[in-house]
């Protein structure tokens, strides 16, 4: 039976992050794919490692070849591929957990031929978030396009790691890497699958670390007139890519900003060396899970547990929506049945200071989440959800059904109708108690 994904990477001298990147791709959450794997040529012990890895998971098929370069190394790995979704890293990169799972669910909820992620870009031993749609809603092909024109030869069209593709669809229109450049052969693929394709989402969730370390044309040792040459051929198939997306009248719109392209590219469409105020350190980006209390025994360890797994589906809404941690699990705790009907019992029931409970109704309320009475003391409090909260609301409850599944994973019907029970004869034990 063929995986519902193909994940591929090529790898040339990675001898250093090839294994971050592996272990980032079989640890994942989602574990319904292949990894092709496919060694350049490496003059290091890149193709030894990832052999050493293909012995001891069955999902994952090596490609030994020549040095013919990374678009070669991935058409290969097309021809190849099984999956009925393409997704692609770079050697030196890795992904969050929950990566390909968040792809796949967003692909198929939304039956989308393209899913586009904001994704992390690490310098050193810091990290900020790289993003640019905000819409949360399905597009058309002219509605993507009209984004991707606000920002010519930005990364986050550019590039291929950031998007999860359909095989049909490259199959069908025979979609691979133009092997005689080396500039923008990422993009060019891209605005021919763009070209194929009808439904787009983007997913404002960062799920993949982009590490700074490639390099330019200039630092390839490509000489100027040939780098021009290039430049121009891209950008004419650019050009010619929203004469056949628009119409005439809002090509002729759009033109100018159609042009800026030429001047954008000039860079190289790199992502800039510096990094975005509000950037962390790395590994605060997400929150911390202490390894030695997921293996512990204990009262407090059991609460811990749940609290982090609850955190880690929690984590994903938070981010797609802007909202820290702490603000989606109140958002959560006051769309519970239980009403708390003063603070002191809301405080309570969320595990908040009062100071802290108030500063977060203030933060949710100026988002437009919630409205909320002013009333002191043990009078009642009154918290209505307004329109806004709809949407937040629903990702919360996929968030709780992905963490029971999570939970009960492995469980027969026999079991789940056990735990049940048990459950219920636990809490009625406290109830007497408390």
């Amino acid at each position: 039976m063929n995986p519902t994904v193909s994940i591929i990477v090529p790898v040339y001298n990675a001898e250093a992050t090839i294994s971050r990147c592996i272990e980032s791709i079989i640890t994942q959450e989602y574990t319904d794919f292949e990894l092709l794997l496919v060694d350049d040529g490496s003059r290091d012990a890149s193709g030894s490692v990832c052999d050493q890895y293909a012995d001891k998971d069955s999902r994952i098929r090596v490609i030994h070849k020549e040095n013919t370069g990374v678009s070669d190394s991935r058409n290969q790995a097309l021809d190849q591929a099984r999956g009925t979704f393409i997704q692609f890293l770079d050697s030196d990169d890795w992904i969050t957990p929950n990566a390909t799972r968040l792809f796949v669910d967003t692909a198929t909820h939304y039956h989308c031929d393209l899913v586009i992620a904001d994704f992390y870009r690490v310098v050193g031993e810091r990290v900020s978030v790289k993003g640019d749609i905000e819409d949360d809603c399905v597009m058309t092909q002219e509605e993507f396009a009209s984004h991707m024109v606000e920002n010519p030869a930005d990364f986050y069209y550019g590039v291929l790691w950031n998007k999860l593709f359909r095989r049909d669809i490259i199959e069908k229109y025979h979609l691979r890497m133009d092997t005689n450049i080396s500039w923008c052969e990422d993009f060019m693929f891209n605005l021919e699958y763009i070209r194929h394709a009808e439904i787009f989402y983007a997913l404002q969730i960062p799920i993949y670390y982009y590490v700074k370390t490639k390099g330019s044309l200039a630092s390839q040792g490509m000489n100027i007139s040939k780098t021009i040459r290039m430049k121009l051929m891209v950008f004419e198939y650019y050009n010619n890519f929203y004469k056949h997306v628009l119409d005439e009248e809002d090509y002729e719109k759009n033109r100018l900003q159609i042009y800026r392209f030429l001047i954008d590219a000039a860079g190289d469409g790199t992502v800039p060396p510096s990094i975005l105020p509000g950037s962390k350190k790395l590994g605060e980006e997400r929150s911390q899970i202490s390894e030695a209390a997921l293996t512990a025994e204990g009262i407090l360890m059991d609460e811990y547990r749940n609290r982090k797994l609850l955190d880690y589906y929690l984590e994903s809404v938070a981010l797609k929506n802007n909202l820290s941690l702490a603000e989606i699990r109140l958002l959560l705790c006051l769309n519970q049945p239980h009403q708390s009907h003063t603070r002191k019992e809301l405080a309570d029931f969320a595990g908040l200071t009062l100071r802290n409970l108030s500063a977060l109704l203030q933060k949710l309320s100026s988002r437009g989440l919630i409205k909320m009475d002013v009333r002191r003391g043990k009078k009642p409090l009154s918290i209505t959800f307004l329109p806004a909260a709809g949407p937040v609301l629903k990702e919360l409850a996929i968030a709780q059904n992905n963490y029971d599944q999570a939970r009960f994973s492995g469980f027969t019907d026999e079991e789940l109708i056990q735990y049940s029970a048990l459950s219920e004869k636990i809490k009625r034990n406290m109830q007497k108690i408390l």
